[in-house]
């Protein structure tokens, strides 16, 4: 397949973000051969951490289906594959944790104003274009770092508090999506993961029935 590694930032937006959303069949990079974006590591972290914190301005003239189809392209493992950019150590650490603390601007800016205040575990109706990438963001999300990795703990701690921010957020999509990505990191870190559920559960941000019984959910890790 073509790749396409040299691109500057306005120019990866479009690539991205540009193609026109099909009103039926396949999304463009599931055709034959689509151009993909292949750049070294360092800059793909660049330009995420850049996009992550400017998702307003960055995004703006694109609509929000074509900024859905976008991140799953570029994120999804079930779309673009995983590319080993977030888990590539020649990045140094530092970029790395600020491309992953600069997700919950994406959460504040981008998800909490445009989704739909309905729940995607249990298929509620009324969804935003946003919603599903919304819920789906951490579970689709591409490896942050391997276990040979040294900043292997400190970088999946950084996307755990993430997750805990976001459940500070009045919203809730976004608190569905960050229960549904620590109920992903459960297994690993159980302790951590509990204890920030518990907060959310005990401070009385889990405003409705169904996403407290889903946050107990993924207290144990009963997400899918």
């Amino acid at each position: 397949m073509p790749a396409v590694s040299d691109l500057n930032y306005d120019d990866w937006l479009e690539h991205a973000f540009g193609p026109a959303i099909r009103p039926h069949g396949n999304q463009w990079f599931f055709d034959d051969d689509p151009p993909w974006w292949d750049p070294q590591p360092s800059v793909a972290i660049d330009y995420f951490t850049r996009l992550f914190s400017s998702t307003g301005p960055s995004l703006a003239g694109f609509s929000d289906a074509q900024i859905a189809q976008g991140f799953t392209y570029l994120l999804s493992t079930s779309a673009s594959g995983d590319n080993g950019w977030f888990y590539n150590t020649s990045v140094p650490t530092a970029a790395r944790r600020r491309c992953i603390e600069a997700i919950a601007d994406v959460f504040d800016d981008l998800f909490a104003p445009r989704c739909a205040a309905v729940l995607c575990h249990s298929d509620e109706p009324g969804a935003a274009a946003l919603n599903t990438v919304c819920y789906m963001w951490w579970d689709e999300f591409p490896c942050l770092a391997l276990p040979d990795d040294p900043a292997c703990d400190l970088l999946h701690s950084t996307a755990i508090d993430v997750m805990r921010r976001t459940l500070k957020l009045d919203w809730i999509a976004c608190q569905e999506a960050a229960l549904h990505g620590l109920g992903h990191w459960a297994r690993y870190r159980s302790g951590d993961i509990a204890a920030v559920i518990d907060a959310f559960l005990g401070d009385g941000r889990s405003k409705r029935a169904a996403l407290a019984s889903y946050a107990r959910s993924a207290r144990c890790g009963c997400v899918a």
